[in-house]
């Protein structure tokens, strides 16, 4: 009963695993879908949801495996980055994701740990796959780019070999708060620097980042985040000289 229960346990943390690192492989293609959502409203520029969707969901399922049988077949047409995305990050740690429901884990860290690694190298990968490559001796823009992308995966997957081989610490407790309002501010202010001006977008964003932690005083906050704005004020376009607008363009206009 005891080895029933342990088993039932180690299979449920390896779902999880699996669930996140399916979420990993996506992630990509989940950070586009909600930027693109803020061409809906004027922010930013590129491809609408829809669109994005569109592609990506095409490039799983249908380009990707399309790349790769024609490649058996000899075939040499050009691929999109769409496309590359799939092959080159999301197969691999669909692969990994579906290895790991079989696996038995015994460090959790550093499996977990290589695998995350694992995923920012073949992100650059992917990143450099339109860069030119060596040619004889000559190096192009994209061989260390892919060098030091190779040499990482190696590295990575032998981290994670070690959560498999050898008994280490299971995972710790993470919170998602802080790391989650960050990004969230950066990308408010990405978004919002061009139609609300730099006053707005500063002081908003520095009091989102605020609420990443829950011993955050917001009068103490308050009154810091404007000092900061007021800083960022005189320090951007005055003494840097860069022409960022400072007000809603709404008001200006």
């Amino acid at each position: 009963m005891a080895d029933t229960m342990g088993h039932s346990a180690t299979a449920t943390r390896n779902t999880r695993l699996v669930v996140g690192f399916c979420l990993l492989a996506i992630a990509p293609q989940i950070f586009e879908f909600i930027w693109s959502i803020g061409t809906i409203f004027g922010w930013g520029a590129g491809r609408g949801p829809v669109a994005v969707v569109t592609s990506h969901v095409t490039a799983l399922l249908a380009g990707a495996p399309s790349a790769i049988f024609g490649s058996f077949g000899g075939g040499t047409k050009k691929v999109s980055s769409d496309v590359l995305l799939a092959l080159i990050y999301s197969y691999p740690l669909f692969v990994v994701a579906i290895l790991t429901l079989f696996m038995t884990i015994r460090s959790a860290q550093d499996y977990v740990g290589g695998v995350v690694l694992m995923a920012l190298a073949l992100f650059a990968l992917w990143a450099g796959s339109d860069l030119q490559g060596m040619r004889g001796f000559s190096f192009g823009a994209g061989t260390a780019p892919r060098m030091f992308g190779g040499l990482l995966v190696a590295l990575s997957a032998g981290i994670a070999l070690t959560g498999l081989l050898t008994d280490g610490p299971p995972m710790a407790h993470y919170s998602w708060r802080g790391p989650l309002f960050v990004v969230a501010a950066i990308l408010f202010f990405a978004l919002s620097i061009r139609s609300l001006g730099l006053v707005v977008t500063a002081y908003a964003s520095f009091m989102i980042a605020a609420a990443g932690s829950h011993e955050t005083r917001w009068l103490e906050a308050a009154i810091v985040g404007a000092c900061l704005t007021l800083g960022c004020a005189i320090l951007f376009p005055s003494v840097l000289g860069l022409p960022m607008p400072m007000y809603p363009r709404f008001l200006i206009q």
